[in-house]
């Protein structure tokens, strides 16, 4: 396992554990799974353990499987506070105590502010003293390091980072966000200020590895070097210095074992120019396909009518990747084959959750187009067999 140096001289593997998408059985997380695959990753190296409040029972397992293996100081867990349900001074501690109550833990390696929008809302935490709770913290040790998540443009990332001193930084980074999010110009302003960087998305929720187009697909399997086209998103991002450690959301033996592969392998530098033309080939290709540049974070989560809106986008763009067919089902299993419908047309364009994603996608118009290429008489009538049957 490579490793790089946060703000203080640690040594951070340069792969981190994302633990927002552990696999589920039953409705809740496979904890068995997710021990073997946590413990497969530490022994590769893995010292970075990602979580968040407000993942479902992400930090409980976390601290459950730390404890039971006895590795707790062996690792790092970042955890964030969810700050925009913090309306009192008091509540930053209620959070913070369950937190680590969670976590089975006294102190936090690495906290950040979940999500942090821009500096209005940053000035309306200091107004309610989170910079002296903060301080009180890190004094006591019971948080070692601060710093905050952001999803947005490069503008008003490069303000959050000059508001405070912070400790660190998270973005969504990728070779398809180069130049949108926080983007290089972020990434390079954030390390000009020493803050090491943390990133989320290296893989836009998979989507740069289950679902690409042939026409990218061939990109890869023809050029001369060999990689998987997850190797080729990391080993682009660990080829720039500025990147210290980049998060997956590991919920596989096999996914584990090669990306720990590839972290061990890599070095800044390996990429030359045709390695990077090839790449900027791949954007092209997986452009001229996408409809709505989702991620599947789940930030506009939950819908008051109940509308699976990651789910629906995810069926969207297969339609235009991977044909109708392949489309129709997935809408249909992720909506219609429920007890309570979750399809688009359920949407009253109350705008809610435009307001919480990350991408700023115009959700609300995206959703009509979805309907009107997903919900066609066949999709209506299958629909309302299943509810007449009863066959969820």
């Amino acid at each position: 396992m490579n490793y790089r140096k946060d703000r203080y001289g640690n040594n951070l593997s340069i792969l981190g554990y994302g633990c927002m998408r552990f696999s589920r059985a039953g409705g809740k997380i496979d904890i068995g799974k997710a021990e073997q695959e946590i413990m497969a990753a530490f022994r590769g190296g893995v010292n970075y353990y990602d979580t968040a409040y407000v993942y479902p029972g992400s930090e409980a397992v976390l601290g459950e499987i730390l404890e039971r293996n006895q590795i707790r100081r062996q690792v790092a867990i970042a955890t964030k506070l969810p700050h925009y349900l913090i309306k009192t001074a008091d509540s930053m501690e209620k959070y913070f105590r369950e937190q680590l109550n969670r976590l089975r833990t006294d102190y936090v390696d690495y906290y950040l502010m979940h999500m942090l929008t821009d500096v209005k809302t940053w000035e309306r935490l200091k107004g309610l003293g989170i910079a002296e709770w903060l301080e009180q913290k890190k004094k006591s040790g019971a948080i070692r390091q601060v710093g905050f998540s952001y999803h947005g443009n490069s503008d008003m990332f490069c303000q959050l980072a000059d508001a405070y001193d912070w400790d660190f930084c998270q973005i969504q980074y990728n070779y398809m966000d180069e130049n949108t999010q926080a983007g290089r110009r972020g990434l390079q302003y954030a390390a000009s200020r020493g803050l090491p960087v943390i990133i989320m998305e290296p893989l836009r929720g998979g989507k740069l590895v289950n679902h690409l187009p042939k026409e990218a697909e061939m990109l890869f399997d023809t050029y001369p070097v060999k990689h998987t086209p997850a190797d080729w998103a990391f080993r682009w991002l660990w080829n720039q210095p500025e990147v210290t450690c980049v998060l997956s959301g590991m919920n596989s033996r096999e996914m584990v074992e090669e990306n720990v592969k590839t972290a061990s392998e890599v070095s800044v530098g390996e990429f030359g120019p045709g390695e990077e033309e090839m790449l900027q080939k791949v954007v092209q290709a997986v452009n001229a396909k996408m409809k709505v540049g989702c991620t599947g974070c789940g930030y506009c989560m939950p819908c008051p009518k109940n509308v699976d809106i990651p789910g629906t986008f995810a069926a969207y763009n297969r339609r235009y990747s991977e044909g109708k067919n392949a489309a129709f089902t997935e809408y249909f299993m992720c909506t219609a084959m429920r007890r309570t419908s979750s399809a688009a047309s359920n949407c009253i364009e109350c705008g809610k959750c435009e307001k919480h994603c990350p991408q700023h996608i115009e959700i609300r118009k995206e959703l009509k187009n979805a309907r009107r290429q997903l919900e066609g008489p066949v999709y209506k009538i299958g629909r309302k067999i299943v509810s007449l049957f009863k066959l969820y």
